[in-house]
């Protein structure tokens, strides 16, 4: 039966009435965003890799905010204490998660994490994309290139030592992967942190480190560390004169280390695609140019859902490498 034209038209307001009062529901959502100061959690102490892409990143943001974004160090578990904490966290917008490679390693090492890469956060955009970088202490290893630094393993096996951000990290992973494919064998010294692992190896307390660029990439430059190889299909930039482990004879030798920001779930939507836009903004700031480059950093392109599909396939990458290798956390 259909309506007299009086109640149709009543209907029609009512529904319109509704409509505007929802729909600036949506766009408060995201205009009155931010209105404090919001916390980046970086699940690694200062000094690392994830650290040294998170600071800058930060105050490029707290610039275009208006607000200070706030970094929340807390090293542990290889990132996975840090992960845990984030995934905990009121799904307000005011607390997000800066992870990286090594949480999408820990599911096939770890095999009670109390967070879930997937179900618990909403991947936002990739960061940066370094590769790893095989370094020395130029104190303790005298090589001065890919081919020296096998020959110094296979003369002194079991004597030599090399660090981590800690079991199941991207530098564990990358430097069991060096010792099958060489098969030589280093002693594996697992830290709270990238910082920490190469504070230790600058002091001499560990000889050699597989370590993300970005943490290095200073540390090479100030001489303090000796790089032998990045392990990428093509030299980083920034480093032009530092061959690629396939050049230098390790052609299957391959490990990058990338760096993302997650939301916990349950954050509004309106709210991460704000951050999503204020990345990408961020990311292609002359500022954060040239900052990523000066540490041999690939600018990002994965962001959303095709972040999210890159974190799945590198999950099931890893676990079968650490299948494969029969790796275990020490």
């Amino acid at each position: 039966m259909s309506l007299h034209p009086f109640h149709a038209r009543r209907n029609a307001m009512l529904t319109l009435a509704a409509a505007s009062l929802l729909a600036p529901a949506v766009v408060w959502g995201q205009a009155d965003w931010p209105s404090k100061p919001i916390t980046v959690v970086v699940p690694f102490p200062a000094g690392g890799g994830t650290d040294a892409f998170a600071r800058p990143l930060s105050a490029q943001l707290a610039r275009q905010l208006g607000h200070q974004v706030i970094i929340d160090n807390k090293g542990g578990a290889g990132g996975n204490l840090g992960a845990g904490v984030a995934a905990r966290a009121a799904p307000d917008g005011y607390t997000w998660f800066m992870g990286a490679v090594h949480h999408a390693i820990a599911p096939s090492v770890y095999p009670k994490l109390d967070y879930n890469l997937a179900n618990d956060f909403v991947p936002v955009a990739m960061i940066a994309s370094v590769p790893q970088v095989i370094v020395v202490n130029p104190q303790r290893i005298a090589a001065n290139d890919l081919k020296g630094l096998i020959a110094y393993l296979k003369a002194n096996p079991g004597k030599v030592s090399y660090g981590s951000a800690g079991n199941g990290s991207s530098h564990h992973l990358a430097g069991e992967l060096f010792k099958l494919q060489t098969q030589t064998f280093i002693t594996h010294i697992p830290y709270r942190g990238a910082g920490p692992a190469l504070q230790d190896l600058m002091g001499g307390q560990v000889d050699v480190m597989f370590d993300g660029l970005g943490s290095s990439a200073n540390h090479i430059k100030g001489g303090r560390l000796k790089a032998i190889a990045v392990a990428g299909d093509k030299r980083a930039p920034g480093f032009a004169d530092l061959p690629t482990a396939a050049e230098a004879g390790l052609p299957a030798y391959k490990v990058a280390t990338w760096y993302g920001l997650w939301a916990p779930k349950g954050t509004p939507a309106p709210v991460v695609e704000r951050m999503g836009i204020e990345l990408r903004n961020a990311l292609a700031s002359k500022e954060i140019v040239a900052a990523w480059a000066a540490i041999g950093a690939e600018p990002p392109t994965l962001a959303g859902k095709a972040f999210g599909d890159f974190v799945t396939a590198e999950t099931r990458r890893w676990a079968d490498v650490v299948k494969t290798g029969n790796i275990k956390a020490d």
